[in-house]
């Protein structure tokens, strides 16, 4: 029966994909356009990825624009991101330039799973493995799970690293410097907390900001300033988009030396 087609496919397909990643090289918390850039690039390297995403779809606040308009601002410097992806933009002014931002979300999600990155989505991350002194995996829930606060026991996977990409919240980096008293690579050696708006600071800072935080533990995007202390920028992404790349190549060299 075609009924029991579709459910026996989808079950046996997504089991099988679930399998597959429950040992990777990276795990990405986050889908927004810091962790989706870091997931292309990482599995253009042929290293095997797995991005997680509590909500339904990817893409964190690009999807919105600024204030529901769905446009946002990049500045020239990421402009090789884009061209490289194939997302269109227009010249504004000086040396930023706009574009739709549904588009330029879709294709990050596109070409992050063309290059061979794996997604879950409504899937949350409520703890780490830790083990010797280093982030070695994620703990995995379903988001609804973590919303109606059920007591449902997780499943693990392993990771050579993890890179928190949970953006303001930065929930990671918060939950395991909260759970095992460890210093952190900061200023302050804590998470330190995301400041007011100023985007020629955070655009600088959030590229800044995006590295190693603890053995196997790296922040990107949002998540970066919320740990070290930096500004929030609003609807402008290059900074995002960056710091993508920095983190994409700071954990594939790391990974290497293991």
């Amino acid at each position: 029966m075609l009924e029991q087609v579709v459910s026996t496919g989808i079950v046996t397909s997504y089991f099988n994909k679930l399998k597959e990643n429950l040992a990777v090289d990276v795990a990405i918390v986050g889908g927004g356009p810091s962790g989706l850039i870091a997931a292309y690039y990482l599995a253009k390297k042929g290293l095997r990825v797995a991005l997680y995403e509590r909500k339904l779809a990817p893409g964190g606040g690009m999807w919105g624009g600024a204030m529901m308009f769905n446009e946002i601002v990049i500045q020239k410097d990421a402009l090789h991101i884009l061209d490289e992806l194939k997302v269109t933009y227009k010249h504004y002014e000086g040396d930023y330039y706009t574009l739709d931002s549904v588009h330029a979300t879709a294709a990050l999600i596109y070409h992050a799973t063309q290059a061979g990155a794996t997604i879950f989505n409504c899937t949350t991350i409520e703890d780490v493995v830790f083990q010797n002194d280093r982030v070695s995996g994620v703990v995995v829930n379903w988001a609804p799970v973590a919303r109606e606060h059920m007591h449902v026991d997780p499943l693990v996977v392993m990771a050579k690293a993890v890179l928190d990409g949970t953006g303001h919240d930065c929930d990671i980096v918060r939950t395991v410097e909260r759970k095992n008293s460890i210093v952190l690579n900061t200023p302050s050696g804590k998470v330190m907390g995301e400041r007011s708006l100023s985007i020629d600071e955070a655009e600088r800072t959030t590229v800044e900001n995006t590295k190693m935080v603890y053995p196997g533990l790296y922040v990107s995007g949002m998540a970066s300033n919320g740990v070290s202390g930096g500004f929030r920028m609003g609807p402008i992404f290059g900074g995002m988009l960056l710091s993508g790349e920095k983190v994409a190549k700071l954990i594939a060299e790391d990974i290497k030396k293991l």
